[in-house]
């Protein structure tokens, strides 16, 4: 039988109509013939609420009898027994009356999950654990019954209950949620408006990231690439320059005015030119944009609107934001610049917002897009001047006598212009043409190639010396150009990154992620290995199917001898193997901290270790020797023959030794427990067994009826040691009944969830408060004021130990009503079995 679907209705505020649409739903199944019964449902004494359970087939509930009240709580067996196709469970974050199945009901419906029972349920948001900081500081109410955001968050389905505040405080003053006596102080208090309000946009955020986790996955799977503008996310692009807070802060006000809305700030670094951009504005504006929330990321391209455009898509952005263009009137002739390219290629999914500033005109912004070093149009049109330029200038030379002095400088000055257009080779064409033409239409003997005045020979040998000239001089400025360009591109692209070292960065996956992201990869992977043969390992990667080998990658960078990052998606050019490299020798960096800071931990634990050897003494010097004392007084006493003791004294003599002894032998067993704990030499030896075999054990170091025990006959068995998990429960169970009132037994009870069993150790004594909850499990410590004789404070300490050394865990919880309870949870062998084939399975053992 599979797993049952969760439906859960979501409210902002009790009163919302939750459990109404989940009784109206019922109503739909039934009629739809599905066998749908109430497991649970609270009406709260509102008719309407009432009317809608007419007609639904209700399990009957289970009497509790907890302080001299009756309670009615729900029966988790019925519900099994009757298995039904659905059951309704209101309110998901309930907590059970103590002598309950589980302690939340959230642990019931996970129950009736397991039996392959769908379950439809309701919760408020306030009740999500994540959120109970902020419900606090809305409400002033600190939201006690709280139920984890990961048992929502697997729900099948959630569907938000809405209602308007106005509408949720009328349908209270005409008393259709709270009685009339408690209207007033309600609307007054936690109804308020203001808290109303909050709490809905907090339920509709909520929801709605919800949603987009649906839609990110469904994209991913379907690899969906065109814009869906299902949420408002806003890129700005950034040149730099002074106007990018204006930019920022203005996409900023854009995202308020859609709720969940995200601004994604990106500067683009051209390798073959670019602008002028400072370092110290771009930091300034990294800032800002974090402050307000939005993300910063930094990324190469060399045809800018493309690598813009490319990021929005790959965002699934729905905006773009870009500033006027700095550039002056005379430069709009060498293109239309990136605002007007973005606005024309962005097709009907992305809105161009273009944002004035006080920086308009007064310089280049977003250069123009180009392709190589001097850009494919120029190269083409260096050609045509150099190879036409002469052509046209000889056609019209032959109309009019300027002189050969005339005619050479004309033609020096197509070359000149070949090789600013061009570079080298146009030039040297448009050189070699030129005094071809010369020779041949200018020099006497005209229309021949020879050249009967030796000055003309001179003349002709200057004009190709000074154009080649001029043209090495133009392409040696631009190479120039080009590699100072690239080198300030690199230069801040490993600015940002020694910047990440400083802003504390040291995550591998997060530098991994920059590397994808500056290189535009599909996926990137640190690999390294022990020896020359030796297989490679993963040490870390981001990316779908990143790569195992070096040589699976379409780009691999040696990092020494043993490492390499590998990535894939396209093949980088040689020129960017050198920042490339940079991010290689910081990953492996990155790596290398992140081992000394493991290596760090081990050696604090070490620290640690001594410091506990150094308490062990003390305990030793201190709190064994009162029962050591104790014991040798009753044997000094009973060994005088200076007094003649009756059969009572010996007996009370006799007592003291043997309690004296007990202490002792406990005091002991902890110390040597946590020695072996902090010296890691516990090794649980784990099999399958059942918690009645071994709980019931752990009792019986307490005084009779101190303690009562509540372990379900269905629960599923649990992989442990045996030996430890009685130890530890014998701990938590002394411990409690150290705390708890003579007259209120402490609570032992166990319930499972999901692949896991949890045991829980009740008390009603004073409690903890929540910053010493996790003080209490700290070595030799006493919570309170309890005298040293109470023991040396490793109970709970090796209680934890012994729990995470079988793979569970232990934390203290408030006790519903006051005290506290001491939750220890280890793994189930199997899921949950079904009710009627456990007991007969029992039955038959």
């Amino acid at each position: 039988m599979g797993r049952g679907k969760l439906r859960i209705y979501l409210g902002a505020a009790p009163g919302v109509g939750k459990t109404y649409a989940m009784l109206s739903e019922a109503h739909r199944r039934v009629e739809r013939g599905t066998d749908c019964v109430v497991a649970f449902v609270e009406h709260h004494n509102r008719p309407r609420t009432e009317v809608m359970l007419h007609g639904l087939e209700q399990v009957p509930r289970r009497q509790l009898d907890y302080r001299g009240s009756s309670f009615t709580e729900m029966d988790v067996d019925a519900v099994l027994l009757r298995a039904p196709a659905v059951a309704l469970v209101d309110e998901l974050a309930h907590t059970n009356v103590p002598g309950s199945r589980n302690a939340k009901r959230w642990q019931d419906v996970e129950e009736l999950l397991a039996a392959g029972i769908d379950v439809v349920s309701t919760v408020n948001i306030q009740h999500l654990e994540s959120l109970g900081d902020v419900v606090e500081s809305i409400t002033g109410v600190r939201q006690r019954e709280t139920v984890p955001d990961e048992v929502v968050r697997r729900a099948d389905q959630i569907e938000l209950v809405d209602m308007s505040p106005p509408a949720l405080r009328r349908r209270m003053a005409h008393g259709n949620i709270y009685k009339s006596d408690k209207v007033d102080a309600a609307l007054s208090n936690y109804f308020r408006p203001g808290n109303l309000t909050a709490l809905r946009e907090l339920a509709l955020l909520w929801v709605a990231d919800r949603v987009d986790e649906y839609l990110t996955e469904y994209r991913s799977e379907h690899r969906v690439s065109k814009i869906w503008g299902s949420r408002e996310r806003i890129v700005v692009g950034l040149t730099g320059g002074p106007e990018g807070r204006t930019l920022i802060r203005r996409a900023a006000r854009l995202a308020e005015k859609g709720a969940g809305g995200e601004v994604m700030a990106v500067y683009i670094a051209r390798s073959d030119g670019l602008t002028s951009a400072s370092p110290k504005e771009l930091a300034v504006q990294r800032t800002l944009a974090e402050d307000l929330g939005g993300t910063f990321h930094h990324v190469v391209g060399d045809d800018i609107p493309v690598a813009l455009l490319d990021f929005a898509r790959g965002v699934n952005a729905t905006q773009i934001v870009l500033g006027s263009s700095r550039r002056k009137t005379w430069q709009y002739v060498f293109g239309p610049g990136v605002g007007a390219t973005v606005a024309r290629e962005s097709g009907p999914d992305l809105d161009v917002h273009i944002v004035t500033h006080d920086e308009v005109a007064k310089g280049r912004g977003l250069p123009v897009a180009r392709g190589a070093r001097l850009g494919r149009s120029r190269i083409i049109w260096g050609w045509l001047v150099g190879v036409g330029g002469p052509v046209v200038l000889a056609l019209l030379l032959n109309t009019i006598d300027l002189g050969l002095a005339n005619d050479m400088l004309l033609f020096l000055t197509v070359t000149v212009a070949a090789a600013l257009l061009g570079g080298l080779f146009p030039a040297l064409a448009s050189a070699a043409f030129g005094s071809l033409l010369l020779n041949y239409f200018y020099t006497p003997p005209l229309h021949r190639l020879t050249i009967a005045d030796p000055k003309n020979i001179v003349a002709i040998a200057i004009f190709v010396g000074v154009a080649v000239s001029v043209a090495s001089v133009v392409d040696l400025a631009a190479r120039r150009t080009h590699q100072a360009a690239r080198l300030r591109a690199e230069s801040e692209i490993l600015s940002f990154l020694a910047g990440s070292v400083l802003r504390g960065e040291t995550s591998l996956e997060a530098l991994l992620e920059r590397v994808r992201e500056t290189f535009g990869m599909e996926s990137v992977a640190l690999l390294e290995r022990a020896g020359d043969v030796d297989p490679w390992t993963c040490a870390g990667s981001v990316g779908p199917q990143s790569p195992k080998r070096p040589e699976d990658a379409d780009v691999d960078m040696p990092v020494g001898d043993h490492m390499a990052l590998a990535l894939s998606g396209r093949v980088l050019p040689a020129s960017d193997r050198r920042v490339l490299a940079a991010f290689a020798a910081q990953a492996a960096v990155v790596l290398d901290r992140q081992r000394l800071q493991h290596e760090a931990d081990q050696a604090k634990e070490l620290a640690e270790g001594n410091r506990i050897r150094t308490a062990l003494l003390a305990a030793v010097s201190h709190d064994l020797r009162t029962p050591l004392a104790a014991i040798k007084a009753a044997v000094s006493s009973l060994r005088s023959d200076d007094v003649a003791w009756s059969e009572e004294d010996q007996a009370e003599l006799l007592e003291a030794i043997e309690e004296g002894a007990d202490r002792l032998d406990h005091l002991v067993g902890n110390l040597l427990d946590m020695s072996r704990l902090q010296t890691g030499t516990v090794t649980p030896l784990i099999r399958e067994i059942d918690l009645d075999e071994v709980v019931p054990m752990a009792l019986g170091g307490v005084p009779e009826g101190s303690a009562e025990l509540d372990i379900p006959e269905t629960l599923p068995m649990v992989a442990v040691d045996p030996g430890l998990l009685e130890r530890a429960v014998a701990n938590l169970v002394e411990n409690a009944v150290k705390y708890s009132p003579a007259d209120e037994p402490v609570l032992v009870s166990a319930s499972a969830m999901a692949n896991r069993v949890e045991v829980r150790v009740v008390d009603r004594g004073p409690g903890v408060p929540d910053e010493a909850k996790d003080r209490i499990f700290a070595p030799f410590q006493r919570y309170g004021d309890a005298p040293r004789g109470a023991g040396v404070g490793l109970g709970l300490a090796v209680a934890r130990g012994f729990a995470e050394a079988m793979g569970g865990t232990l934390n203290a919880e408030d006790t519903p009503g006051g005290g506290l309870t001491m939750v220890l949870t280890v793994r189930a062998v199997d899921s949950l079995p079904d009710l009627a084939t456990a007991t007969a399975e029992r039955q038959a053992s």
